[in-house]
């Protein structure tokens, strides 16, 4: 299946940045998941909680320090289904400073922006075998991972997973 060769490809190459092709990655290996991860974010502390709360090591990636390429983010926003300005962090004062809300932006500007400026990459992008997604909120990570029934609650006490197991939202 094309997407399922995406989906394993992102994973693969954002932890490579980019050193090794789609053949490289092992097969099978259903605990591979890659978190793009801002350890100032609560959200992003959260979804890799979850991620190690289901049992599963994540490869951690800084992508402040180790942005990814202009190549690499337009893949990883495509495979999650997403466009370049619902991927952007709109929030951050960089954003009306580059003056990014401007409609007649294209794309590819948007991009060149993130890469120069990479706190405009919306976070935490997790890449697992199941998907590629934007995990806002922290529990979309939960869609990409194998069932986990133990009770899980957020930093700020937020239930996640009850202590019926059930997913809560």
């Amino acid at each position: 299946m094309q997407s399922d060769k995406i989906h394993s490809s992102m994973i693969h190459s954002s932890m490579t940045q980019g050193d090794m092709t789609q053949n490289d990655m092992p097969h099978g290996d259903m605990a591979r998941i890659d978190i793009w991860h801002n350890p100032r974010c609560g959200t992003s502390r959260n979804t890799l909680a979850l991620i190690r709360h289901a049992g599963i090591e994540p490869t951690v990636i800084d992508y402040l320090a180790t942005p990814p390429t202009k190549a690499r983010l337009a893949d990883a926003i495509a495979a999650a289904g997403l466009s370049v300005r619902e991927a952007i962090r709109a929030k951050e004062a960089i954003h009306a400073e580059l003056g990014l809300d401007d409609a007649a932006l294209s794309d590819d500007a948007l991009l060149d922006a993130m890469i120069a400026h990479p706190v405009l990459i919306n976070r935490p992008f997790v890449f697992a075998p199941a998907g590629v997604r934007l995990c806002r909120p922290s529990e979309v990570v939960l869609d990409l991972l194998p069932p986990c029934d133990k009770p899980f609650s957020k930093e700020d006490g937020e239930v996640v997973i009850d202590a019926d197991g059930k997913r809560v939202r």
